[in-house]
């Protein structure tokens, strides 16, 4: 005859239900024997047993657990658990001694280095359109002629013969100072074609001048109104001018003011 006795007790402090179970056994006449297990105390959810987590973190069960989840789950098992993953996954060898998270960097690298490379290698093969022309095909010729001084340099008489050395030296210097000018210029350096000294004048020294561009025929008229106007031309030789430092300069210095152009045909 089985005789089971079950107590149920309260613990007066949290009020949680502890439980406690007696049974007798008593078979064929012999003594029953009791299996008792002890009642619960308060302390039993406390040093019920823990787990530790994949970073070594002390994860509480049983009862703990409970409380704790109860407390705002402070402890967030599956997220811990996809993190340990995720971790153990960017550590395995993929060959060698070579891990997962090394060849994702080395992906990302190269997807940067080509992109790198790519644009240098655009930027070099590019062909601008525009610098795409045949100078053979400017034909038709527009002149500008002025005058200018030089106030640093002073007039001597051989500089009214062209022929001179004094004047064939002076010609020289300021006809490749305005070359220069000219085929630097993004605008108009295409169609630059010459620049001459025609003659020197006393006053300081004024010297005489001819600007000659060509320009196509089929784009005549578009670049007589815009590129080679006389507004254009006459404005990229003064903004050189004024950009000039005098000293630097010395004899071959040009008075911005006294810049003249006008247009020929």
């Amino acid at each position: 005859m089985d005789i089971e006795l079950q107590t149920i007790t309260t613990n007066g402090n949290n009020g949680a239900e502890c439980f406690s179970y007696e049974r007798e056994t008593a078979a064929n006449g012999d003594d029953g024997v009791a299996c008792r297990l002890p009642n619960a105390t308060e302390r039993d959810g406390l040093l019920s047993e823990q787990t530790t987590g994949c970073n070594g973190e002390t994860m509480p069960s049983g009862h703990a657990a409970e409380l704790h989840g109860n407390l705002g789950n402070a402890y967030a098992p599956q997220e811990n658990s996809s993190l340990c993953r995720i971790k153990k996954e960017l550590n395995d060898f993929v060959f060698l001694k070579v891990r997962l998270w090394m060849v994702i960097i080395f992906i990302f690298l190269l997807i940067f280095a080509v992109i790198i490379i790519s644009l240098f290698v655009c930027s070099a093969i590019h062909e601008d359109v525009d610098e795409n022309f045949d100078r053979s095909l400017f034909t038709v010729p527009r002149y500008f002629n002025g005058s200018f001084e030089l106030p640093n340099l002073t007039f001597t008489e051989e500089l009214l013969t062209l022929s001179s050395n004094e004047s064939q030296a002076l010609t020289a210097d300021l006809q490749q100072k305005m070359a220069d000018l000219y085929t630097s210029s993004p605008a108009l350096g295409r169609y630059f074609s010459k620049a001459e000294i025609s003659a020197f004048r006393n006053g300081s020294v004024i010297a005489d001048y001819q600007l000659t561009f060509l320009m196509p025929e089929e784009q005549q008229d578009q670049l007589r109104n815009f590129t080679l106007s006389r507004e254009m031309v006459y404005n990229v030789f003064r903004q050189f001018l004024h950009d000039q430092e005098p000293d630097e300069s010395g004899q071959m210095y040009i008075d911005p003011v006294s810049l003249n152009m006008f247009l020929t045909h």
